[in-house]
C-alpha cells in the first residue's frame, strides 16, 4: 500500500479519535508514517536527565527526572510528533500480581520511582505507594464493548514520557492513543508552543476547564505544595442544574389530565420486558399479554420519560418508573438527597449527618472537600480507608478502597466517582469453615406514591457474604472486602434464606434483637423517600398517579459507639434501578404475585410491610 493510501485508510479509523484528543491535523501525516514503520525517534530530539538536588532536602512532591529539548522545536513543524511506548499497563486492582508475575517489571519500576529498598515485598509496597505520581488513565469508549472491558485502564509511560514534567503553561501535551490494526496503545507527544534547544519539556498533568480552581489543585497534589489541607470540609447542596447534567430531559406528567386515574376492577394486562415477571406473575388478577396498546401495565426495562405524553394519551395505564427517580439510584446524587435528612449524632466534625449514610464526597466537584476531611482525619489517627465508585456502574466494577491520598487525587481522571468512607467496623457473620466475614443485605423496596409518599418494603430480604474472613489489610483481594460474588465465574456463592440468617443471627448476637435492628433500617428508608420526595423535580421524585416503582436498596451493618455502648447502625450503601430479581423468584416464588398485588392492587400482603 502507498504511502496515501495507507494515509486514507490510517485517517479513516483513527480521525475521530484524533479530533476527540486534540492532535492538530498537520500532525496526522507523519504520525500515520511513524505507526507505519514504527518510528520510535524521540531520543533523537529528547534527552531524560535525573535531577540532581545536591544535598538539598527533597520533598515529597519534587520531580525525579526531567526531559530537556535537544533540537529546536517549532509547533507548527509537523515533524515533531513523537511515539512514547508504555512500560506497564495495568488495572488499578491488580498492581501487586503485575509487579510479581510480569518479569523485569518491578525491577524497572524502582529504577524509575527512584526506590532503594533489598525486601521484594517492600519494593512492591513502595511502588504500590509511588505509581500513582507517574500513572496515566485512559478508557475506551465504545458500546459495542463488554462493560467489564470499559473500565479505566492505567498505564505509565516509558523512562522519556515519564520524566516530562508538569507545568500549569505547558509546552507540550501526550495524550494515549489507541493503534487500532495492532490494537496497541502509545502515547503522542507533541508542542503547544515553540521549544527552543536546552529548554525543559513540560506538560499539564490536569487538562480540562474547572470551575472550582481547588479542585485543580487537588488533583495536582501528588506532584506540588497544596496549601487547603485545612479547609472546612462541609457540604452544600448543589443547584438544580446539577440534577439535570448529562441526563436526557424527562417530562412531567399532566395531572390534570389524572384526577380519575383508578385501578381498573377487572383483569389487569401486564406488558413486560422483564423475563422473570412474564414467568412467575401468576395471579388470576393479571393477565401477561405481548401487546403494549392494550395492556394496562407497561413493565419496561429501559429507561422511560415521556410522562406527559402518557398521561395525555392514555391515563388509564400504569407505568413502572417515577420521573426523575434517577436522584436515588444514581450515586452522587443519592448522598445529596440522604443529605437533607438530619439527627441529634453529631458529636465531632467527621460525624456526618444522617448516620445511616456514610461520609460521602463527590471526586468530580468536591476532590478538596475529600483532602481536606482525609488530611484530618489522618491527623486525629483515624482509620482513612475510603471506597471510591463510579456514580452508575454495579457489580463493583471500576471500584477501589485505599488510604492512599495519590491515588484518590488521580481517580476523578478516570471517569466520575465518589470517595465513601469505608466502613472499617463492620457487623460480621461467622460463616461455617470460613470464620467472620462481610455480608450486605439487598432489601426490595417498592415506591407506590409520591404526594402522598408512601413506600412498602418487602420483608424478605437477600444476603450477600464475602469469601474470607475480614480484616483491614489486602485490600486488592476482592473475595475479602467485597460481597457480590455471583458475576465471577469459578467463585463460591454461599446462599442463605432470610429465615435462616435470622435464626443464625440470635445465636451469633443474642443481645441484638434483629426486629429491633430492622426497625431502624425501615426508619432509614422512611427517612430517605421523605428526602427523594420533599423538594420540586428536577431535585426531587415527582408526583405522577400512574407510577409505580421497584428498586433494590443494600445495605451494610456497623458498630457505633453511643456513649460507651456499642449499638448496630445500619448503612445505606446504594439504591439500585431495575435490579436482577432472578433469585428472588427461586426463593419466593409468589414474589411477582405479592409485589403487583400491593402496587396495583392496594392489597395487603403479610410479605410487604408499608414505613
Amino acid at each position: 500500500m502507498d504511502g496515501i493510501s495507507y494515509l486514507n485508510t490510517f485517517l479513516a479509523v483513527h480521525s475521530p479519535q484524533l479530533l476527540l484528543s486534540g492532535v492538530p491535523e498537520h500532525f496526522w501525516p507523519t504520525l500515520s508514517k511513524k505507526l507505519k514503520d514504527q518510528i520510535f525517534d524521540a531520543g533523537l530530539t529528547f534527552q531524560l536527565v535525573q535531577i540532581d538536588y545536591e544535598g538539598e532536602e527533597k520533598k515529597p512532591y519534587d520531580p525525579l527526572w526531567s526531559v530537556i529539548a535537544t533540537a529546536d522545536i517549532r509547533r507548527n513543524d509537523s515533524s515533531h510528533i513523537y511515539l512514547v511506548d508504555h512500560a506497564w499497563t495495568f488495572k488499578a486492582n491488580n498492581i501487586k500480581g503485575s509487579l510479581r508475575n510480569v518479569p523485569g517489571l518491578l525491577n524497572r519500576m524502582c529504577n524509575l520511582m527512584q526506590i532503594n529498598e533489598e525486601d521484594t515485598e517492600d519494593q512492591i509496597e513502595e511502588v504500590c505507594k509511588k505509581v500513582w505520581k507517574f500513572a496515566n488513565t485512559y478508557a475506551v469508549a465504545n458500546e459495542e464493548v463488554a462493560v467489564e472491558d470499559r473500565v479505566p485502564v492505567w498505564y505509565v509511560m516509558d523512562e522519556l514520557g515519564s520524566g516530562i514534567i508538569h507545568s500549569d503553561t505547558p509546552n507540550f501535551r501526550a495524550v494515549p492513543f489507541i493503534y487500532v490494526p495492532e490494537q496497541m496503545t502509545y502515547t503522542l507527544i507533541f508542542p503547544v508552543e515553540n521549544v527552543d534547544e536546552g529548554d525543559t519539556v513540560t506538560r499539564n498533568y490536569a487538562e480540562g476547564h474547572f470551575e472550582d480552581s481547588k479542585q485543580r489543585d487537588a488533583m495536582l497534589i501528588p506532584w506540588r505544595q497544596y496549601d487547603n489541607f485545612y479547609d472546612d470540609f462541609n457540604q452544600t447542596e448543589p443547584s438544580a442544574n446539577y440534577f439535570l447534567e448529562g441526563h436526557i430531559v424527562e417530562s412531567l406528567p399532566d395531572l390534570d389530565s389524572l384526577q380519575n386515574t383508578q385501578i381498573p376492577s377487572r383483569k389487569l394486562k401486564v406488558f413486560s420486558e422483564y423475563d422473570f415477571i412474564n414467568r412467575h406473575l401468576t395471579a388470576p388478577e393479571f393477565e401477561v399479554v405481548n401487546n403494549e396498546d392494550e395492556a394496562d401495565i407497561l413493565w419496561y426495562i429501559r429507561h422511560f420519560r415521556t410522562y406527559r405524553e402518557l398521561s395525555t394519551s392514555s391515563p388509564h395505564k400504569f407505568v413502572n418508573q417515577f420521573p426523575f427517580e434517577f436522584i436515588i439510584t444514581i450515586k452522587d446524587l443519592l448522598a445529596i438527597v440522604a443529605r437533607r435528612v438530619t439527627d441529634n449524632n453529631k458529636h465531632s466534625k467527621f460525624d456526618h449527618h444522617p448516620a445511616w449514610l456514610p461520609t460521602t464526597f463527590n471526586m468530580k466537584t468536591e476532590l478538596p472537600n475529600l483532602v481536606a476531611c482525609f488530611m484530618q482525619r489522618q491527623k486525629e489517627g483515624l482509620d482513612n480507608h475510603w471506597i471510591c465508585k463510579p456514580y452508575n456502574l454495579a457489580r463493583g466494577l471500576d471500584t477501589y478502597i485505599t488510604d492512599n491520598l495519590d491515588f484518590l487525587c488521580r481517580l476523578p481522571l478516570s471517569g466520575p466517582k465518589i470517595a465513601q468512607k469505608y466502613l472499617e467496623d463492620p457487623v460480621l457473620f461467622q460463616r461455617p469453615d470460613i470464620g467472620r466475614v462481610k455480608f450486605d443485605i439487598r432489601y426490595v423496596v417498592l415506591l407506590k406514591s409520591v404526594s402522598p409518599t408512601e413506600v412498602y418494603i418487602y420483608q424478605n430480604f437477600f444476603l450477600r457474604f464475602s469469601n474470607k474472613p475480614f480484616s483491614l489489610d489486602t485490600f486488592e483481594d476482592y473475595e475479602k472486602h467485597f460481597t457480590v460474588m455471583n458475576y465471577t465465574e469459578g467463585t463460591t456463592l454461599y446462599r442463605l434464606l432470610c429465615e435462616d440468617f435470622k435464626n443464625e443471627w440470635r445465636l451469633q448476637y443474642p443481645e441484638y434483637n434483629w426486629e429491633d435492628i430492622e426497625k431502624d433500617i425501615f426508619k432509614m428508608f422512611s427517612e430517605l423517600f421523605t428526602a427523594a420526595t420533599a423538594k420540586e423535580a428536577p431535585c426531587g421524585i415527582a408526583k405522577s398517579p400512574q407510577s409505580r416503582a421497584l428498586y433494590a436498596a443494600d445495605i451494610m451493618l456497623r458498630w457505633q459507639d453511643s456513649n460507651g455502648e456499642k449499638s448496630i447502625q445500619p448503612s445505606l450503601l446504594e439504591l439500585n434501578w431495575m435490579p436482577d430479581c432472578q433469585r428472588a423468584c427461586q426463593y419466593y416464588p409468589d414474589f411477582y404475585n405479592d409485589i403487583f398485588s400491593v402496587l396495583f392492587l392496594n392489597k395487603e400482603v403479610n410479605t410487604c410491610v408499608k414505613v
